[in-house]
């Protein structure tokens, strides 16, 4: 049960707590109170804590080998054929402020107010007429995020996530390295072929943020992941409403599956997810990889309300639906409960730290109990877990294994 950025810092708003202190999750604590619980490091040290490096961490693959960027992996998830010297990137629809030059805007919002998927595939449709070429093509994907494909290309780009530069100046930020001319130019066309496209114009009439430019960021080529049954031994699947989730489960082999209405926010089919899950363990999967992405997208947002909300909501509507159906079914089961890294609401951006885990046996007692499900309480415990691609194998194998 990945609830992604669900770790945070104490937030004045809530009286110093975290969000997890915060939120009424009583399926969560009893987990806590009779699992292990400890922290572990799922970033490796000098890798960006991406949700990318993250997932994969967590999903069992070690970031520094299995690692070859975001975009491909979200690539994959779309459908977009890949060879071997294409070179990818993440295309996000964002929001800028409007001034004259470019170079002298700032980022207001990295998601275009949550641009629907029907919005920004005409908007990228219309972009790829303009940019498309033998070397270069704009793929639509979900909402704000796109992809970008370089054929008989090299990596060596340096590009920001934009969510790293929330209501901040982009002069600092804008691509550089190897084709950092050429995406700054296409960012730069891109802003003016935007700007009075009827999409845009009916967005500002209803009072929704224009999707005023591709940014370009998360540089990658092909992946190649060992498969999850080879690597582990199980059948598994995985319930993301993410393409990049969902690209990485389809490199592993992982069956996905996509859930009607699930969005990526606090507003998520939550007990659809639940739903897909226990059908897909009745279906002969043994293994399931529920991945939330509300919990991340809030604290990108700023959204203290809601990301308290959105782990209640995962505690009620996915674990309050599981666990009974797995407790009646009789056979012994393990439920793994942890973010894939914090996403603070203070700096709206992912960070390195190690995260909280709970790794819990129906049929066994843990052996750190705690009262609750938190960031603090789970390092009271002194268990530490240095690498998070650790975890998949204590979690499937390792029966006895605290640390």
């Amino acid at each position: 049960m990945l609830g992604d950025g669900m770790a945070d810092y104490p937030v004045p708003e809530l009286g110093n707590r975290t969000p997890l202190e915060a939120a009424e999750k009583p399926n969560m604590d009893e987990l806590a109170r009779h699992g292990i619980v400890g922290m572990v490091k799922t970033v490796p040290e000098g890798m960006p804590p991406g949700s990318d490096t993250a997932n994969l961490s967590v999903m069992g693959y070690d970031p520094k080998i299995y690692y070859s960027g975001r975009s491909p992996l979200e690539a994959v998830s779309i459908g977009i054929p890949l060879e071997a010297d294409d070179v990818t990137f993440r295309c996000n629809l964002v929001t800028l402020s409007d001034e004259d030059s470019f170079e002298d805007a700032t980022m207001l919002d990295y998601s275009s107010d949550e641009i629907s998927t029907a919005e920004s595939t005409e908007l990228i449709q219309f972009l790829n007429r303009e940019f498309e070429s033998e070397t270069l093509k704009l793929y639509p994907g979900i909402s704000y995020r796109h992809c970008l494909v370089l054929h008989h290309a090299q990596t060596g780009s340096i590009c920001t996530p934009p969510h790293d530069i929330s209501l901040k100046p982009i002069r600092e930020h804008l691509p550089s390295g190897r084709y950092g001319n050429l995406l700054l130019d296409l960012m730069k066309r891109s802003r003016e072929l935007l700007k009075n496209h009827p999409v845009n114009l009916a967005r500002i009439a209803r009072g929704k943020r224009p999707a005023a430019s591709c940014w370009f960021w998360g540089e990658g080529t092909k992946p190649a992941l060992t498969p999850f049954a080879e690597k582990y031994g199980v059948k598994g699947g995985v319930i993301s409403a993410v393409d990049l989730i969902k690209g990485i489960a389809i490199c592993a082999g992982l069956k996905s599956v996509d859930v009607e209405g699930a969005t990526g926010n606090v507003d998520t089919n939550f007990a659809g997810k639940a739903d897909a899950a226990l059908k897909l363990l009745h279906g002969g999967c043994d293994f399931v990889y529920i991945h939330v992405e509300a919990p991340d997208e809030c604290g990108h947002r700023h959204e203290i309300e809601n990301k308290v909300k959105s782990i209640e909501l995962i505690d009620r509507d996915i674990l309050g639906r599981i666990l009974p159906a797995l407790r009646e079914s009789g056979e012994p089961f393990s439920i793994l409960l942890m973010p894939d890294h914090p996403t603070p609401l203070a700096i709206r951006t992912h960070t390195a730290e190690p995260v909280p885990f709970v790794l819990y046996r129906s049929n066994r007692e843990g052996g750190s109990p705690t009262d609750r499900y938190t960031e603090r309480l789970a390092a009271a415990t002194g268990i530490y877990v240095p690498e998070g691609h650790l975890m998949m194998q204590k979690l499937l194998h390792d029966i006895d294994s605290e640390a």
